[in-house]
């Protein structure tokens, strides 16, 4: 546990931000999910354009680095083709 005023900012500061982050991953990992089991109900193209979007918010709070998004987009786009 930090002494220090700074150091205990810091240590708020990291667990807000790491809880933050890990919705961002949930999303993503959720999504990823329904696209591979090509969840019942909801269309290709509308799959497709909600990964997208998560994975693109997840890029615009940099929490996902650009290159790992380009590649769930290739995933995604290639799972839903095969289908």
């Amino acid at each position: 546990m930090p002494n220090i005023k700074s150091a205990k900012k810091k240590m708020r500061q990291d667990v807000a931000r790491t809880k933050r982050n890990a919705k961002y991953e949930r999303a993503i990992n959720d999504i990823m999910k329904n696209v591979k089991t090509g969840k019942k109900g909801e269309k290709k193209e509308t799959l497709v354009s909600k990964a997208y979007s998560v994975i693109d918010k997840a890029v615009k709070m940099r929490v996902v680095h650009a290159n790992r998004a380009a590649r769930l987009k290739r995933r995604v786009t290639r799972l839903t083709q095969s289908k």
